[in-house]
């Protein structure tokens, strides 16, 4: 054992020397040895760079992409710096086609980390155009903003005109109405002399009121012409009285003229007691025939008026819709 260690002994020994050689043999030649690896320093080795110097940053600037000619719009801001309290802050607007500012406003010395608010000197507008809205700021040590992509502290605005309404288009004329042959037309009622049938304040009421509106096993065959009890109906136009008579489930207190033109003409749902014409009796344009009630089948005053072409209940007679004629004779009266 001891014979075969001795060889081990002087490898160890001549590895020492080459490397005692090697240094010495460096320093002879007048070159620097190189540093340890502690000495050397560099972020390889773990020691962190320089740190760089902070500057204020625009963290928030709100303003909108569009707004009307006149006083500035709303903008809000907000800058940031570490370990910095508050910065001297100035937001401008810029005219893109004149390159000025437009309007400069100074902050002051500001609070950083909080949202700031623009107040907009006494008078300032901006007509329409396009402008750019900027913010600088610098800190005690006139170090000033860092911008960058996405914290430049520079937006756009466009300042347009609201474009105008369109004006409403005219309402439409209404078409006359369709009026079945050998039938007179509402204008020619009128040039008869045709009057209201309702001597006082009225209206049409609402769909329910109208001709054709449905009623429990029927529909509707007149219009209604809602007034105060006691109204007079008149007669429209010249003609004869055929028929007056009472119904209790249904029209009341009704009368029946023929007129001179041919349509016949019912009147319904008058006062009690209040007719003031008889069957056989001619009677003229604007004639009292009753006053307005709600006797029959009624919950309100008012005078259910139809017109009928070929009769009242004749063979062929039918009814049609009065109110073409009711706002002819309205508006004849005015």
């Amino acid at each position: 054992m001891g014979i075969a260690s001795k060889p081990l002994i002087v490898a160890a020994t001549s590895v020492a020397a080459l490397s005692f050689v090697s240094s010495a043999q460096a320093g002879t030649n007048g070159g620097a040895a190189a540093p340890s690896a502690p000495l050397s320093g560099g972020s390889e080795y773990g020691l962190s760079a320089p740190t760089s110097i902070a500057h204020p940053v625009v963290t928030s600037l709100s303003v909108p992409s569009t707004s009307v000619p006149g006083r500035p719009p709303r903008v809000t801001l907000r800058i940031d710096e570490a370990h910095v309290d508050t910065v001297s802050a100035t937001v401008a607007v810029s005219d893109l086609s004149t390159r000025r500012a437009a309007i400069v406003v100074s902050l002051g010395w500001v609070h950083t980390g909080r949202t700031l608010s623009v107040s907009w000197p006494r008078g300032a507008t901006l007509k329409a155009g396009s402008y750019h809205v900027s913010v600088s700021a610098h800190d005690h040590h006139r170090r000033s903003l860092t911008r960058g992509a996405h914290s430049s502290g520079v937006t756009a605005l466009t300042v347009a005109a609201p474009t105008p309404a369109p004006a409403p288009a005219p309402a439409p004329t209404p078409a006359p109405p369709v009026v079945e042959a050998g039938v007179p037309s509402p204008a020619q009622t009128v040039a008869s002399g045709a009057v209201f049938p309702v001597a006082g304040a009225h209206n049409f009421g609402g769909p329910d009121n109208r001709y054709g509106a449905p009623r429990s096993g029927h529909v509707h065959e007149g219009q209604d012409v809602l007034t105060a009890e006691g109204t007079p109906d008149v007669a429209p136009l010249a003609g004869t009285i055929t028929s007056t008579s009472y119904q209790a489930g249904g029209a009341g207190y009704y009368a029946v003229e023929h007129t001179d033109i041919g349509f016949d003409l019912v009147f319904a749902h008058c006062e009690a007691s209040s007719l003031a014409v008889g069957a056989g009796q001619a009677v003229a344009a604007g004639q009292a025939l009753c006053l307005a009630g709600q006797t029959g089948d009624a919950t309100a005053p008012h005078l259910h008026f139809e017109m009928w072409v070929g009769g009242w209940y004749a063979p062929g007679g039918h009814t049609i819709d009065p109110l073409p004629y009711l706002e002819a004779w309205e508006q004849a009266g005015k």
